[in-house]
């Protein structure tokens, strides 16, 4: 039997909850998360199945005070895995958790300020392509009749409709959480 396995998975940046769950369930299953990689790659090695929470953090500054972020989560049993494309990875068995419901975030206002972070720094170049590219070219390919600018009209009208598509996504989980919060 192998010892290793590698899935690809591919979650969005505002799926960090589903992609916390997909680990503990492959770490319940015996496979303990080892890496992932830029094309969705996740790698593991065969462990003895135990409950294993897996949480994630998104701050791209912490790699200027590396050492002093993971620390501070080592300090409250928490172990940190690797850092990818600004989130920190962690994990900690359940067995070791102080109550139910213990996560890395200690209350919602926290979780919220990890979502602004996203927000500032994934989400502002998604928001410069949009309005510096794809709605200048829109516009550019509508002038001209041929089947050249028909064809990149037809690929920007695409990429229109999947960036608006995801800004709402995210903009309305991000505005639920924000609700909930201030309920």
């Amino acid at each position: 039997m192998k010892d290793t396995k590698t899935e690809f998975k591919l979650f969005s940046i505002i799926e960090w909850k589903k992609e916390e769950r997909y680990l503990r369930e492959q770490h319940k299953n015996g496979w303990e998360f080892v890496a992932v990689n830029f094309i969705g790659l996740y790698h593991f090695k065969k462990c003895e199945p135990k409950d294993v929470v897996y949480q994630l953090d998104y701050n791209p500054e912490s790699v200027t005070q590396k050492a002093e972020y993971i620390q501070m989560f080592h300090d409250c049993g928490w172990e940190y895995l690797q850092n990818f494309f600004g989130y920190s990875y962690f994990r900690k068995e359940a067995a070791f958790m102080n109550g139910a419901d213990e996560e890395i975030f200690c209350d919602d206002a926290s979780r919220l300020d990890m979502m602004k972070r996203v927000l500032r720094h994934r989400m502002t170049p998604l928001f410069v392509i949009f309005f510096l590219i794809i709605i200048p070219q829109i516009i550019l390919q509508s002038q001209f009749d041929t089947f050249e600018t028909h064809f990149l009209l037809a690929i920007f009208c695409i990429l229109l409709v999947v960036y608006l598509v995801f800004f709402a996504i995210f903009f309305i989980q991000f505005w639920k959480y924000s609700r909930n919060i201030h309920k």
